[in-house]
């Protein structure tokens, strides 16, 4: 192999393929590794589709040490009750096409991929031993299975064939890169900014949904990539929670917000019969904390200034996005 971490003490520069390039992940990652040296290709759906199961002979000759999988085919908000049946079938298709390729021309590289908390079934502690247990909510339930069945198939060709890999669950991931121009419904997060927002600059009416006692967890995504690069580098053949370990209710977070922009949170309305998912959402990260001891994410308030400011000064982009 040309490319390795280390070499003799020396520093060498690795091959790295990331799936899903040209998305929140991929996009955030591939300047990283860029700076670092290493020799990163980057695919999208436009120059490697992966439901064509030749997509990936492109790269025949091509030796990587890691391959960071990210692609996906989801959207936040109620999409997964939406869509269960194209979900299933388009994420099935990329999972075991990049799998079976990975298992036949790149079984050197490391694989580092994504689950999903909406795998985990809120009845139980979310952490890592109890991702199979019990089943996803139902309104999660195709998406759920699909993101246990792509660890099914990391640990079936790891026990076959001695391949190596390092399966990451991201609680909610924001940052500046997440906030999506292009009309998608839009993570709870970056929506409740968006609304507090308009509702500041052009006196909308603010309605949220639920009853705002919902909670949820979110991890700003340069805290969750530092976790991920850290795994990659120290651990293998293992599921990692990563999320700030600590889970804040929506009135907590529109407080938040509504103090940043200086907007009166009297204002503030709440619709309980909007779609709100589970009441509580928070990853147990006990097993990254005892692989990375100095992990400590950004507070939410520090995450949600850095978002306002930026929509602030880029008014334009609260058009877009959809209401969830």
């Amino acid at each position: 192999m040309l490319f390795f971490r280390k070499l003799i003490g020396i520093e060498i520069d690795m091959h790295i393929l990331i799936t899903g390039a040209s998305g929140f992940l991929g996009k955030s990652l591939v300047p990283i590794l860029s700076k670092q040296g290493h020799q990163v290709i980057g695919t999208s759906s436009k120059t490697c589709d992966l439901l064509d199961p030749n997509s990936l002979d492109q790269f025949e000759g091509e030796i990587f040490d890691r391959i960071f999988h990210f692609a996906v085919w989801t959207q936040a908000g109620d999409f997964s009750k939406r869509c269960p049946g194209e979900q299933w079938l388009i994420n099935q298709k990329t999972n075991t096409h990049l799998l079976d390729w990975w298992q036949r021309k790149q079984p050197q590289a490391k694989m580092i991929t994504i689950g999903t908390s909406c795998a985990y079934d809120p009845a139980f502690e979310m952490s890592e031993e109890n991702y199979f247990a019990g089943t996803p909510m139902s309104s999660f339930f195709a998406y759920g299975m699909v993101k246990r069945m792509l660890l099914t198939g990391l640990e079936a060709l790891r026990k076959q064939y001695g391949l190596e890999y390092v399966y990451a669950v991201p609680s909610t991931l924001y940052g500046i890169e997440g906030y999506h121009t292009d009309g998608r419904q839009l993570h709870f997060i970056f929506d409740l900014i968006r609304k507090i927002l308009r509702g500041k600059l052009y006196g909308e009416k603010v309605t949220l949904w639920g009853d705002g006692e919902q909670k949820r967890e979110i991890v700003h995504v340069s805290d969750f990539l530092e976790a991920l690069l850290h795994l990659a580098d120290h651990e293998k053949n293992q599921i990692f929670n990563i999320g700030e370990g600590r889970e804040h209710s929506i009135k907590e977070f529109a407080r938040l917000i509504c103090e940043e922009v200086g907007y009166p949170i009297s204002r503030i309305e709440y619709d309980p019969s909007g779609f709100v998912g589970a009441r509580s959402k928070i990853l147990s990260i006990g097993r990254l904390k005892a692989s990375y001891p100095t992990y400590a994410p950004r507070l939410p308030s520090e995450g949600i200034r850095e978002i306002a400011s930026w929509l602030l000064k880029n008014p334009k982009l609260l058009n877009y996005g959809t209401t969830y």
